[in-house]
């Protein structure tokens, strides 16, 4: 029996982030696309990352501590499942078919370089994107094999009360779900072998930290995990500090937050003439592969595990598709936040990647949360924002610490992107009171000695005498 044969414009492999914004853009301009997922449309964002976790932030952030454990936890898992449910219709089978996507729900296998088989459909496209994500790393700790182990693709189904967590990785989900774990109502024990967020500004950093054990996070950082053993019903770790003797910690659940791995192994990209690394896919500036007909976005490129990056890559891939337009995409200047509280985060270049491209000639610029009148009123006083200015005021990056500062961000990185100036953050009228008027305040003070420069001075002498 002859295999179904679909021959469309481009086809899609994967239905998260990525994936959607390819074929829904495709779609509105009528091309034939055809999207193939094994697993739940919407991805790992919708279901076991992004959404979830943040839905979860809500309510232990409202919570604190305010109810019992029990009843927290209960309230969470609620709101985590409707917001989930809210947000599933914008990326279902039924809504991309009405946007005349043709949706093959299984598992994708390329027989050679032009022709993908799903299940008994061949797909012959004439360009394909993958989009395929990625999955949690899980690390060579010996005895890990031994326990029940928690990731964000388990951690949510079912989301229950964990009496102890301990937590294995002190990047921004372990960060993020030390902190909601412990609001409501659950032990928590952190360990990281480096420091918590490594790439961010380090005295962010500490704001962050100082929170987490204010709120009874017990934080363990520079440590080697030795050996994990089963404890009981729990779980039981033993680990050492730098220069320190063996310690161990009990607890009753385990979570591994230790970063993530490409996902591509089902597709037998070897049979597509699709090169790979340890970090993922092989892809030029433009998100080819090794296949010309074949390009790549996302987690499975090895590059920014980040929801907006998808994004951003997907949105360039389209004008290529579509339009043959050059396109290049580049991830310098990727915005990223932890949602902790307090949020932090990044824009643009890092002040140590600053100054080897600039030299001495960057400044750093500071505004302090204590000095803005809406951070006091909401009684949310700590935190700053730093702008790294270059010649002539350029933003050449930026650190942020404190309330709503992902949304401060994004002021930023628009700014970044438009590659402004001092004198443009200066010159926008922020409404009083808001936060937005802590980057106003900090791009002001690169102007700060101008009233003190004699040549300044001396044209304000001159102008004087005009009247």
């Amino acid at each position: 029996m002859t295999q179904p044969l679909l021959t469309p414009d481009i086809c899609v492999i994967g239905a998260g982030s990525g994936g959607l914004s390819v074929a829904a853009g495709a779609a509105a301009f009528g091309v034939p696309v055809v999207l193939v997922e094994r697993g739940a449309m919407g991805g790992d964002c919708l279901n076991t990352g992004c959404v979830p976790s943040k839905a979860m932030l809500s309510v232990a952030r409202s919570l604190r501590g305010r109810a019992r454990m029990s009843e927290a936890f209960q309230q969470a898992a609620d709101h985590v499942a409707a917001t989930i449910a809210a947000i599933a219709p914008h990326d279902s089978v039924e809504r991309f078919e009405g946007l005349g996507v043709t949706v093959l729900k299984g598992e994708g296998r390329f027989a050679d370089p032009r022709t993908l088989v799903v299940g008994e459909t061949q797909v012959r496209a004439r360009r394909f994107v993958i989009a395929t994500g990625s999955a949690p790393r899980i690390p060579p700790i010996p005895g890990l094999e031994t326990v029940e182990v928690l990731t964000n693709e388990t951690l949510f189904s079912p989301l229950i009360p964990r009496e102890h967590l301990i937590i294995i990785g002190g990047g921004s989900i372990g960060v993020e779900m030390a902190q909601a774990h412990r609001r409501l109502g659950s032990k928590v024990t952190l360990l990281e072998g480096n420091r918590l967020l490594p790439r961010d500004d380090p005295q962010h950093v500490d704001l962050v930290r100082q929170a987490l054990i204010r709120e009874g996070v017990r934080v363990l950082e520079d440590v080697e995990i030795q050996r994990v053993m089963r404890q009981g019903g729990g779980v039981s770790l033993e680990f050492r500090k730098a220069g320190g003797d063996v310690s161990r910690v009990g607890g009753t659940d385990l979570l591994l937050a230790t970063g993530r791995r490409p996902v591509f192994d089902a597709l037998d990209l070897p049979a597509a003439g699709v090169e790979t690394h340890a970090r993922g896919i092989v892809v030029d500036g433009a998100m080819r592969t090794t296949n010309r007909r074949i390009h790549a976005i996302g987690d499975v490129t090895g590059g920014p595990g980040f929801t907006h990056a998808a994004g951003a890559q997907a949105s360039l891939l389209l004008r290529n598709l579509l339009f043959r337009l050059p396109v290049r995409y580049a991830p310098e200047g990727l915005p990223w936040v932890t949602y902790s509280s307090p949020e932090i985060a990044h824009v643009g270049f890092s002040l140590e990647e600053c100054r080897r491209r600039h030299g001495e000639a960057v400044r750093v610029l500071v505004a302090r949360y204590e000095e803005n009148d809406r951070a006091l009123a909401e009684g949310a006083d700590a935190g700053s924002v730093k702008l790294y200015a270059g010649r002539g005021g350029r933003l050449l990056g930026a650190d942020l610490v404190g309330l709503q500062a992902g949304e401060l961000a994004a002021l930023l990185s628009l700014a970044w992107s438009s590659k402004m100036k001092m004198r443009d953050l200066v010159g926008f009228v922020a409404p009083y009171p808001t936060l937005s008027e802590l980057v106003r305040r900090a791009a002001l003070s690169y102007y700060a000695d101008a009233p003190r420069k004699p040549l300044v001075r001396g044209l304000v002498r001159f102008l004087r005498r005009f009247g």
